[in-house]
């Protein structure tokens, strides 16, 4: 049941890095035969099993603006649909390990582009070495405590979700 490889994701993730939007994304899956409609991918936002787009301006007077998602909708709804098709319902994946590992990678991006930001600003400062430092130092921290609570959450989450599958 894998509609997408995991190099053609990779590939996928590098060439589009900016994002991509949800109809991209539907027809993605429909032109391997997955069936994922544009209202199945609302509902997944929705659920809080893919992150929310971000505005982007389009070129152009009047054209408004368009929602991008990361790319990594893409593996995310792969997995989703490898659990259904092993015969986990949309609350079982919700209250899985999925859903700890999809809102950390979510903090891990909002704190890149945070230190990204800051490390920006930092090459701008009479004391841009000491601030660099702390900044990597700072990042090495973040790493392992997101590790930590993964390790937690996935723990927490599987108990959950083996229980609720066991009772099912």
């Amino acid at each position: 049941m894998d509609f997408l490889r995991n190099d053609e994701i990779t590939r996928l993730e590098r060439e589009r890095a900016g994002g991509i939007t949800s109809g991209e994304v539907v027809r993605l899956f429909e032109s391997r035969g997955a069936r994922l409609s544009a209202a199945t991918f609302r509902k997944y936002v929705q659920l809080g099993l893919l992150p929310r787009s971000r505005r982007v301006g389009r070129k152009g007077k009047h054209t408004g603006s368009t929602g991008l998602y990361p790319v990594s909708v893409v593996r995310r709804i792969a997995l989703i649909k490898r659990m259904m098709a092993e015969g986990y319902t949309v609350e079982d994946i919700r209250g899985s390990f999925v859903t700890v590992r999809n809102r950390l990678e979510d903090v891990e991006q909002g704190l890149h582009a945070l230190l990204t930001e800051l490390a920006e600003k930092a090459r701008a400062h009479p004391r841009r070495k000491r601030f660099e430092d702390e900044l990597v130092q700072a990042e090495r921290q973040l790493k392992r405590a997101l590790g930590r609570i993964e390790r937690v959450g996935g723990a927490v989450a599987t108990v959950g979700a083996d229980e609720t599958v066991r009772a099912g």
